[in-house]
C-alpha cells in the first residue's frame, strides 16, 4: 500500500512539472549583420532577434535568464499579464540581472496572441536584444488560417544605442536627414503663394522646430526578422492558402506602414486581442505594438511585404513566395511626411493654446524677440478637448445614436459633412495622416472592435490627465512638464477604473505603454473598444483610454520611443491594495530598487 501511495505521489509531483514549460535564454554579445552594416550588439541565444518563444494559454512557465554580460540586464515580456515582481523592469518590478548570474522568471499563462519581449536595461533594446512571443489560445480561434510567420520589425543603425542618445543631446537635428530645401521652398510658393510660404517658413523658425522632424533617427536599416532589404527575408506558401502574419514592431523608434502590394490583409487581431476583422490595404503600425493579419495569395507569385517608415527615411521589405529565391517587385518610397500647424495643436497663426502647462522658462525658443507674433492669450486654463473647433453646422441629418461612448475622440478632427472625412485620431490637416498607396483602405484605430468584451462596461472612477510635453531643442521629454527623475509615482487604487487622458502637446508622436495592466482605448464603440497595451497619441491630439485596476504592485508607465523614455517621458505607477502578499514585496522593492 505505501509503494502505490509513494508513487501516485511521485506521479502526481512528476505531472505538477509537466505543467509548467521550462525555457533557458542567454544574453549574448553578437554581431549583427544588416546587410548594409554590420555592429557589435545585444542578443538572445547568440542571436538577434532571440527566438521565438511558444507559450500555451492556462500553462505556467519557467524561463532561466543567464546574463554573460558584463553589465546588468533585464528582460521584460511585453504585453503579458503577471505577477509584478517578474515583470522584468530594474529598480520598478526588481533589481536586475547582475553579470554572470541566472534569474528564473515563473509566471502563469493567462492570455494567447502575439507578444514580444526585450531588455528594459539602458538602450540594450535598440542594440539588438528583443525577441517575439507566440501563445496558443486554449480554445479555437474565431478565424482560420492554414499557416503562420512572425513578422518582427526594427530600425537597426549603426551607432550604439548610447551614442545616438549623446548625439540627440548635442543637436537634436543630428541624424536629420530629410531638411528642407530651396527647391521644395519654391514648389510650396507655386501651390501656396510666395507670402504664405514665407510667413509659414518664419512661424517653424520663431520655434526653432522643423517641419521635416517626423523622426528623430535617419540613417538605420530596416529589418523584419534580423534580415535588412537586400537579405530578404522570404515566407512560402501553397497558392489558396490562408497565411497569418503576425506583426510586431521592436523598433527603437520608428513607426512603419505597411502594405502587400496585390493581396488584401485582413486584420484580426491589435496587441495580442482578438477584433472584429477588418479588410485593410494598409496599416500603421506603432513602435511596440502588434498586429496580426490573414492573407490568402491565390497566384504563384512572389509578393513583396514593405514595411515603409512614417516619416519616409527608410524602409523594410520581406517577401511570400511559393518557392525560395523569388522576389517581388519593391515598390518606390513615397514623398517624405511634413508636419504642419494641425501638428502643433490645430491653431493656425502661431496659437499656443495648446501648450499650456509646458515649461516656458526651459524652452529656449530664442528669446522674445523670436516669439513675436505669437498668441499667448490662450494659453491658461484651455480646454484641450475642444482644440478642433468642430462646426457642427455640418453635423445635420448625422445619427448620434452611437455616438455616447465617442468621448475619448477628438471630435474637432472630424471632417464631416461634404468634406473628405478625416482620421478621428489625427489632427485635421495634419501632415502624418495616412493614405494608403493604391487608394484603397487604411486602418484606424477607429475601426478597431474587440471580438469578445474583456470588461463590463462601467464608468470610471477618476479620470487623470497626462500632457504630453518635451523640449525639441534640448532634447528633453517629459509628462505634464515633468521629467521621471523629478517626479512623484502616479498611485492607483486596486479595484478602480481610471479614465486616462492624454494631451499631447509635442509634435512628436507618442507610443504610451502600461506595463502589467490592459488599456481600454476609447474609440466610441462602448464595450466593444479594443483592447490594447500600448496606444499611439498623435501630435495635436487627445486620446483617452481606460485601466481596470486589476494588478497590485508597481509598474512602469512610459513612452515606448528609446530615447523618449530614457529623455524623461516615464512615470512609476503604484497600484495600492489588493492581496498582502504582492504588498509586501513592493515595500522591498521600493525600498531597494534604484532607478529605472
Amino acid at each position: 500500500m505505501k509503494v502505490y501511495l509513494v508513487t501516485g505521489l511521485l506521479s502526481l509531483f512528476i505531472s505538477s512539472l509537466a505543467l509548467a514549460g521550462e525555457y533557458d535564454l542567454t544574453v549574448d554579445r553578437v554581431k549583427i549583420d544588416t546587410g548594409d552594416f554590420v555592429k557589435d550588439g545585444i542578443g538572445y541565444n547568440g542571436k538577434s532577434p532571440g527566438p521565438v518563444m511558444r507559450f500555451k494559454e492556462g500553462e505556467n512557465v519557467r524561463i532561466n535568464v543567464t546574463n554573460n554580460l558584463d553589465e546588468m540586464t533585464s528582460i521584460h515580456w511585453h504585453g503579458l499579464i503577471l505577477p509584478f515582481d517578474q515583470d522584468g523592469v530594474p529598480g520598478i518590478s526588481f533589481p536586475g540581472i547582475k553579470p554572470g548570474e541566472t534569474f528564473t522568471y515563473e509566471f502563469p499563462i493567462q492570455q494567447a496572441g502575439t507578444y514580444w519581449f526585450h531588455s528594459h536595461s539602458g538602450f540594450q533594446e535598440p542594440d539588438g536584444a528583443y525577441g517575439s512571443i507566440v501563445i496558443e489560445p486554449e480554445e479555437r480561434e474565431p478565424f482560420r488560417y492554414d499557416r503562420e510567420y512572425v513578422v518582427q520589425l526594427t530600425d537597426k543603425h549603426p551607432h550604439s544605442g548610447d551614442r545616438i542618445m549623446r548625439n540627440l543631446k548635442m543637436m537634436t537635428d543630428y541624424y536629420n536627414r530629410d531638411q528642407q530645401t530651396v527647391g521644395e521652398f519654391f514648389s510650396d510658393v507655386s501651390e501656396n503663394g510666395f507670402m504664405n510660404t514665407v510667413r509659414d517658413r518664419m512661424a517653424w523658425g520663431g520655434m526653432r522646430m522643423m517641419k521635416a522632424d517626423v523622426e528623430d533617427v535617419h540613417g538605420f536599416t530596416g529589418l523584419i526578422n534580423g534580415k535588412g532589404p537586400d537579405q530578404n527575408w522570404t515566407g512560402l506558401f501553397e497558392p489558396g492558402e490562408r497565411i497569418r502574419l503576425r506583426f510586431i514592431n521592436s523598433s527603437a523608434m520608428t513607426y512603419f506602414d505597411i502594405r502587400i502590394p496585390g493581396l488584401d490583409m485582413t486584420v484580426v487581431q491589435a496587441d495580442g486581442n482578438n477584433v472584429q476583422p477588418v479588410n485593410v490595404d494598409e496599416f500603421r503600425i506603432g513602435v511596440a505594438e502588434t498586429y496580426d493579419v490573414i492573407v490568402r495569395p491565390k497566384n504563384e507569385q512572389a509578393y513583396t511585404i514593405f514595411a515603409e517608415s512614417m516619416g519616409r527615411s527608410g524602409y523594410a521589405r520581406a517577401t511570400l513566395a511559393p518557392e525560395k529565391g523569388m522576389e517581388g517587385a519593391v515598390p518606390p518610397m513615397r514623398e517624405p511626411a511634413r508636419l504642419t500647424m494641425a501638428d502643433m495643436g490645430g491653431m493656425p497663426g502661431m496659437d499656443h493654446g495648446s501648450m499650456a502647462g509646458m515649461d516656458h522658462e526651459n524652452m529656449d525658443m530664442g528669446g522674445s524677440d523670436n516669439m513675436s507674433g505669437m498668441d499667448h492669450s490662450s494659453m491658461e486654463g484651455m480646454d484641450h478637448s475642444n482644440m478642433g473647433s468642430m462646426d457642427h453646422s455640418n453635423m445635420k441629418g448625422m445619427d448620434h445614436s452611437g455616438m455616447s461612448g465617442m468621448s475619448g475622440m477628438d471630435h474637432g478632427s472630424m471632417a464631416m459633412g461634404n468634406e473628405e472625412k478625416n482620421d478621428p485620431f489625427y489632427a485635421k490637416g495634419s501632415g502624418l495622416m495616412p493614405k494608403a498607396a493604391n487608394g484603397g483602405k487604411f486602418l484606424s484605430y477607429a475601426d478597431l472592435k474587440a471580438q469578445d468584451p474583456l470588461y463590463e462596461e462601467r464608468e470610471p472612477t477618476r479620470e487623470i490627465e497626462l500632457r504630453l510635453t518635451g523640449n525639441m531643442e534640448r532634447y528633453t521629454w517629459s509628462i505634464n512638464g515633468v521629467k521621471y527623475e523629478d517626479a512623484d509615482p502616479i498611485r492607483l487604487k486596486y479595484g478602480e477604473r481610471v479614465r486616462f487622458k492624454f494631451v499631447n502637446e509635442t509634435m512628436m508622436t507618442h507610443p504610451m505603454h502600461l506595463h502589467g495592466m490592459w488599456s481600454i482605448l476609447d474609440v466610441g464603440a462602448g464595450q466593444w473598444n479594443p483592447i490594447k497595451h500600448t496606444v499611439s497619441v498623435n501630435p495635436g491630439t487627445t486620446v483617452y483610454m481606460e485601466t481596470e485596476v486589476d494588478e497590485p504592485g508597481q509598474w512602469a508607465f512610459h513612452c515606448h520611443l528609446s530615447y523618449h523614455a530614457a529623455a524623461g517621458m516615464f512615470r512609476k505607477v503604484i497600484v495600492e491594495g489588493g492581496p498582502k502578499s504582492t504588498q509586501s514585496k513592493t515595500d522591498v522593492i521600493s525600498e531597494d530598487g534604484g532607478e529605472a
